[in-house]
């Protein structure tokens, strides 16, 4: 199994064979590294939703359907080789070539809310940057992470003969992944995973690119396209039962229009709570005696919390909209559900400061809605977020819209931002000198 499936019960033996199949793959030209992602694309792009439906039974978090549409995102947007960045000075006395060369091993945490789509992102990437990739994935997503990597594995075999350029432990505990990372041969660790294992990935005192946590947060003005704001953030939020960290978790809206956005809102199918009692129904399910987040219902439907919480309906929803206060939990927590929060502000300064405030400085993903640019610019210089989306879908953020290149990894705590193959490359500067100079 280990020799082809990539699967191997051992930090040792993952990592001997990850070290020995860099040894060949960096023999590769970059012409056959780019046939190499090709085949990948081409060989995964019938599975796809066969690995949602798989991450769906594992892990009890999301829509089948959705987790497709992110994996096929994933195969096709994921930039190849073609990322990679060079660039040449020349002067009178030689040429100064900036290029790009492999970490060589790397460890890829995963995290269990979008793992397939991680898995195959982050992959692309690594690979096309010339390295070799060691996948940490989440225990609730660990059989479909390794059925992933074994049909990699067999593509790759099949179509070039080299062995483990894609491994995967068979089981993934904490201290399994602290030995992992903190192994000599590991040079670089990608950490798409919860903040536990984000901060164990920073204390390894190696290279590490990491995402951390999020609280995306959208503010809706009085100039906005009220109609618009409400397609784009119940597209994103109901999105996947809304376990995307960067889908809308918040909106923070100028009260003049309120009313109008409520209206558009349940046009678009959404369960809106304004009373008390639901709140507090809603608050007894989705967290706890000590006011965390109850994780039970991460990625469960609209339909689901609403039965258990006790809120009768006559019909199916998508998404719940609660409209409550700046200090709610529902506010300053990520949720992970099919659930926003609608926080009412006197003006835009006001809500502009309110929306800053509940993403607490994670630099990780808001967004605003408005027609005035000069506030479009104001917000994104307030929330300072890797990803800022104006006019648009949280998805929009990740590349769904056609516009950019998609990334899973979104690198708020190292900063790198949205991570892709240039950014998985050590750089060497590589100097030809054509002319003696002087030194004195």
């Amino acid at each position: 199994m280990g020799t082809q499936g990539g699967i191997f019960s051992s930090v040792t033996q993952v990592v001997h064979a990850s070290k020995q199949a860099f040894h060949i793959y960096q023999k590769l030209s970059l012409r056959e590294r780019k046939q190499l992602i090709q085949a990948i694309r081409e060989g995964l792009r019938g599975y796809c939703l066969e690995f949602a439906t798989l991450a769906c039974e594992e892990t009890g978090m999301g829509k089948a359907e959705d987790k497709g549409i992110k994996i096929k995102l994933a195969l096709e947007e994921t930039p190849g080789p073609e990322d990679l960045i060079t660039g040449t000075t020349q002067g009178e006395n030689g040429i100064v070539l900036t290029e790009p060369f492999p970490y060589g091993v790397v460890c890829a945490i995963h995290p269990s809310t979008n793992p397939c789509e991680t898995l195959i992102n982050n992959t692309i990437s690594l690979l096309s940057a010339g390295n070799v990739v060691i996948h940490c994935p989440h225990p609730r997503a660990m059989e479909v992470s390794k059925y992933i990597t074994k049909v990699m594995n067999k593509i790759i075999l099949d179509k070039f003969g080299i062995c483990n350029l894609i491994t995967t432990p068979d089981s993934c505990s904490l201290s399994y992944l602290n030995e992992i990372m903190n192994h000599p041969d590991v040079e670089l660790i990608l950490s798409t995973g919860g903040s536990d294992a984000a901060r164990s990935a920073l204390a390894c005192g190696k290279k590490v690119i990491s995402a951390g946590p999020a609280n995306p947060t959208f503010v809706v003005d009085e100039t906005a396209d009220i109609d618009r704001a409400a397609y784009c953030i119940h597209k994103g939020a109901s999105f996947d039962h809304n376990i995307t960290c960067t889908s809308e978790k918040n909106v923070i809206i100028v009260g003049s229009v309120l009313p109008a956005f409520r209206k558009a809102l349940e046009r678009l199918n959404v369960y809106y709570v304004d009373s008390v009692g639901e709140m507090l129904q809603l608050s007894k399910i989705l967290l706890t005696e000590d006011m965390e987040v109850n994780r039970q219902y991460g990625g469960k439907s609209a339909d689901e919390i609403l039965k258990d919480a006790g809120i009768h309906t006559d019909r199916s929803y998508d998404l719940i909209a609660v409209e409550t206060v700046k200090i709610h939990p529902f506010v300053t927590q990520e949720i992970l559900a099919p659930l926003i929060t609608v926080v009412k502000a006197s003006n835009f300064e006001s809500a502009l400061q309110i929306a800053v405030d509940a993403e607490q400085g994670y630099h990780h993903t808001a967004g605003i809605h408005s027609r005035d640019t000069e506030r479009l610019r104001q917000a994104a210089k307030a929330f300072r977020t890797t990803i800022f989306v104006k006019n648009g879908c949280s998805l929009d953020g990740i590349g769904i819209c056609g516009v950019g290149a998609t990334s899973f990894t979104i690198a708020n705590v190292t900063g790198e931002g949205a991570i892709t193959a240039k950014d998985l490359v050590r750089r060497r500067r590589c100097v030809y000198v054509e002319t003696l100079c002087s030194y004195t």
